[in-house]
């Protein structure tokens, strides 16, 4: 959740924020801090480019978690989740990272580490998934599917 509060303050964006507004707030910000503008001056340059690629990284995550992004991608993440097992998973500051066997991976957040130790030692760790995990927090997918394993 700390990433995600980073990242909206670095763009002045809100939870209620959409796509259309995010793209604009982008492009302005990207308009003001591009390297190319500050050609003449390598210290301010390399600010800038420091400065952009925050932006742009931020930017690409805030569309990754949007309503209209999650809601454009949900029969393919609701497929995933239904008929694809549970290949990994890893945890790391209340973040949890499932990696699916037909080669989806998602990122969970704010995943409290008592639900990541129910998840360890559940009978079946997708049946686990699927109860308290998939619809419970906020993910992005960060892998998509190419091929589907069998």
């Amino acid at each position: 959740m700390k990433k995600i509060i980073a990242y909206r303050k670095l763009l002045g964006a809100s939870k209620t924020t959409t796509l259309k507004e995010l793209k604009t707030i982008y492009r302005d910000f990207m308009k003001e801090f591009h390297p190319d503008k500050f050609a003449d001056n390598d210290e301010l340059k390399l600010e800038a480019e420091e400065k952009s690629k925050g932006i742009i990284e931020a930017y690409h995550f805030l569309v990754s978690i949007a309503p209209e992004t999650q809601e454009s991608f949900l029969a393919e993440y609701t497929a995933t989740i239904s008929t694809s097992n549970i290949s990994d998973f890893e945890y790391d500051k209340l973040i949890l990272k499932i990696i699916f066997l037909d080669g989806s991976v998602y990122e969970y957040f704010d995943v409290p580490r008592n639900t990541y130790i129910k998840l360890v030692n559940a009978d079946s760790q997708g049946r686990f998934a699927r109860r308290h995990i998939y619809n419970s927090f906020l993910y992005r997918n960060i892998i998509r599917a190419t091929t589907v394993v069998v």
